[in-house]
């Protein structure tokens, strides 16, 4: 039998990764983080959470091949387009592990988020 790590903190989330992997989760959350300076971070359902007046805005996890963001607002055409090669599913996308992270992509996401969710900041 396995016992599954309950992570308290995203440090400590983020350092359970190889190294390589760490850069980048650290990197998509300083990425949330100046999209969202005044959000709290958290752990939601084991994952790396941002959370704006106590309502989820978005999270982050790493995987074997990709580091993935949840949920993808709707955003504009344009948006949907942008996010497109990265969509894995309605609401998550993936970023493969081994090309850049686009930063501006992952801030986007988090100011449609703002707009969306909590009727601030936009696009």
């Amino acid at each position: 039998m396995t016992t599954k790590v309950k992570f308290t903190s995203i440090d400590q989330y983020i350092k359970s990764f190889p190294k390589p992997v760490q850069i980048l989760l650290q990197e998509t959350r300083q990425s949330i983080r100046k999209a969202a300076p005044t959000a709290e971070e958290t752990i939601s359902y084991g994952i790396p959470t941002f959370k704006l007046k106590g309502k989820g805005l978005v999270s982050f996890a790493g995987w074997k091949h990709h580091i993935a963001m949840y949920a993808v607002p709707k955003g504009d055409k344009a948006f949907r387009k942008e996010i497109a090669p990265y969509r894995a599913a309605k609401s998550s996308v993936h970023f493969p592990i081994g090309q850049p992270i686009p930063h501006d992509l992952v801030r986007k996401i988090v100011k449609f988020h703002l707009k969306e969710r909590h009727g601030e900041g936009g696009s």
